[in-house]
């Protein structure tokens, strides 16, 4: 097993396990931090498979522009 295999089971390991934590946290505040740790994850993600500029855009897009929108929602309500 090499050492790029490695880290990129770990990741996968720890994306799948954030993901499962937006699903089953009780507070919506926390379940969105989740999904910011599991958008992160799958950025690092990509990066293992060298494909830095989708990683930039999913931290960029995903995680930067769709989340603040919506945290904003979640305090808005």
């Amino acid at each position: 097993m090499t050492a790029s295999l490695f880290f990129f089971l770990i990741l996968g390991g720890l994306s799948i396990a954030s993901s499962l934590m937006v699903v089953f946290q009780r507070n919506v505040v926390h379940s969105a931090m989740s999904l910011v740790a599991t958008l992160f994850l799958v950025a690092v993600l990509f990066l293992t498979l060298e494909a830095p500029m989708i990683a930039v855009l999913q931290i960029f897009v995903y995680a930067g522009a769709i989340m603040v929108l919506f945290l904003f929602l979640i305090m808005f309500l």
